[in-house]
This record gives C-alpha cells, structure tokens and sequence, in this order.
C-alpha cells in the first residue's frame, strides 16, 4: 500500500480560516506585547548608571554593582524578612479559606440561602483597596474607633493598631481575607459544579455522611485546581499588594511594613535611583520565576497536576 502524506495548511490559510479567533485574541495578545513584553526593554537600566539626559543607550554600564549594593545594604535583610514572613502568613491563612468557603457553600442545600450567602461574601471585592484602608484606620482609630471603645468599655487601654509594628501583618492579611475569600471562592465552586450529582447520590444510599462525601468526592474533585492555584500563589509569593502595604505604612510602623515593593517606590520614584530600583524590582521578579519553576516541577513530580 502506498502511504499518502498529508500537507498542513500553509500558516496565512490556517489564520484565514480561523479569522475570528485570532481577532478575539488580538486585544489580549497586544495588552501583553505592549503592557508586559515592551517595558522589558528597559530592565537594562539595572545594569546601568541610568540618567535621563542621557537615555538609556547613553547611560554607562556598571554591571553588578546596583545588585551588589542592594545586597551589602543593611536593610537587605529586613525586606527580605518582612516579604517572606508576610507572604508565608498570607498563603498559609488565606489559600485554604476559599477552598473551605466553597465546600461549605457546595453543601448547602438551599438555594436562596447559598445566593444570599455568596452575595455577602462577594461584595467586599468590589470594595477598592484605598476604602478598605480608610475603613481599617477608621475602625481601628485609637481615640474614635469602633474596636477600642469595645476594649475600653471591657477596662482595656486604647491600642494604636495601625501605628504598631506588631499589628501590621496580622491587619494586612485579616483584612486580605475579608476582602478577598469570598471571590476567591468562585473558582472552586465551577470545579465543585462539574461534580456527577451521581457520585453524591450513590453516597447516600451507602450511608455516607456529609463529612464523607465532601472528604472522598469534594476535595478529590477540586485537587487538580487547588494544585493550579498554589503553584500560581507559590510563584507569586514574593509579590504583594503594593498599594495596600503602602497605604498602611505609617513612620511607626515601617519596621514591619517595609517591604520590596514598597522599598522599590521608595528609592526609584520618590528618591530617583532609576536603576537601582530596577535591580531590586528584578531581583524580586527572578526569585519568583524560579519559585514558579521549581514548584511547577515538584508538583508534576508528585502529582499529574502542572501548569506545563
């Protein structure tokens, strides 16, 4: 038997064909070319004593020196310490939260009353990030907030909350919770939606409680997800809510708030240091890349669940 080979169409038929897709995916391809790709022309300013005047071609080359800088500077530590601890309190309370939010929701079994619940629990996320500050430096205002009335009124002392190194993790990831477990939630409950009713129906007949089948049929059916989205906050794990963390930054606090990004504004906007606020940007980026990869290949590794 002779073998006939097939030709691919040539690549202009094959976009011609599917013209309509490719102008779906022409917004979010130029959003990424122009918003993602293009500003990484000017990552070379890191290795660079950069001066406006003159431009980033003419600025002269220093090679390491601002990363080494950064690193020698006795405040290295502290960012570095303050990220981390940050980043490792908010994952550790706020990425289970959503998935227990979503199995609790997944169980109830009104209708009216889960839409009713959702709705309260999505609102918050709608709440921008400079209302919830003001709402916590009113609420938490040692003279006239709500919270220190309640500890005085029990014989307690009025607490600076939002001037006190102390408070300021503990502030910033409660009120991450509060503002964004609900939402978080939704992607959970999709997985939780493609469950066969079937699986839940023949658990019944067997006996099985409520604590059963959300331990074997639940939890087993978002796995896969869950494992997406803590590769994804894994590689993200040193990149925290600029605005809020410098929105919550007071002079009493900094000790404890002062984190990378909020360091990179520092020295490259408000004080100038183009380059070497490049250099920390893109050390902080780096250390997340090989997060991202290296956490991307332990859990292909134990599991059948990656991003690649």
């Amino acid at each position: 038997m002779v073998s006939i080979k097939t030709r691919k169409p040539r690549l202009h038929k094959r976009l011609l064909r599917n013209w309509q897709l490719y102008l779906l995916l022409a917004p979010t391809l130029f959003y990424f070319l122009v918003f993602k790709y293009y500003p990484m022309y000017g990552l070379q300013i890191a290795f660079k004593d950069y001066l406006p005047s003159l431009g980033i071609w003419g600025s002269e080359w220093v090679g390491w020196d601002h990363f080494v800088r950064f690193f020698q500077s006795y405040q290295f530590w502290e960012i570095i310490e303050n990220t981390l601890v940050l980043s490792l309190y908010e994952l550790a309370v706020g990425f289970p939260l959503p998935i227990i939010l979503a199995l609790m929701l997944n169980m109830l079994i009104s209708t009216k009353y889960r839409r009713f619940i959702q709705t309260i629990v999505y609102a918050p996320h709608f709440i921008s990030v400079v209302v919830l500050v003001g709402i916590l430096f009113v609420f938490l205002s040692p003279s006239s907030g709500l919270i220190n009335h309640f500890i005085v009124l029990f014989g307690g002392e009025p607490i600076n909350f939002m001037a006190s190194p102390e408070w300021f993790k503990t502030l910033y990831v409660f009120s991450g919770v509060w503002q964004g477990t609900g939402f978080a939630a939704i992607i959970y409950l999709a997985a939780l939606a493609g469950v066969d009713p079937s699986l839940h129906e023949a658990a019944v007949m067997d006996g099985a409680s409520k604590l059963k089948r959300v331990l074997h049929i639940d939890i087993p059916a978002i796995m896969p997800v869950s494992i997406i989205m803590l590769i994804l906050a894994l590689g993200n794990l040193m990149n925290l809510g600029f605005e809020k963390a410098l929105l919550m930054q007071t002079p009493l606090n900094k000790e404890s708030s002062n984190i990378i990004a909020t360091y990179v504004y520092e020295v490259g906007i408000q004080q100038a240091q183009y380059s070497f606020g490049t250099a920390v940007g893109l050390f902080n980026s780096v250390i997340n890349l090989i997060l991202l990869v290296t956490v991307n290949q332990i859990a292909r590794k134990v599991s059948e669940n990656s991003l690649w």
